[in-house]
């Protein structure tokens, strides 16, 4: 098995670090491999930090990623 970066495919993106981070621990718990990528500028703070997941991991991965969104929403 390879482990392309051609194979990874966005399943979130915030502009708040530790959401992805709350999100990637949360993946790794359902065995799935995440890759974060900060696209943030880091004098002024915009952009997203993506979360990214391999192909075959894409189904499970986005639902659990709405199941987590529903459950961090701040109102």
């Amino acid at each position: 098995m390879t482990n392309n970066q051609d194979d990874r495919v966005l399943v979130y993106a915030t502009g708040t670090e530790y959401l992805a981070e709350l999100l990637k621990q949360v993946l790794e718990d359902n065995d799935i491999n995440v890759f974060v990528f900060n696209r943030q500028d880091s004098s002024y703070r915009f952009g997203d930090i993506e979360v990214y997941v391999n192909s075959k991991d894409f189904e499970k991965a986005k639902l659990i990623c709405v199941e987590f969104e529903n459950n961090t929403k701040i109102e």
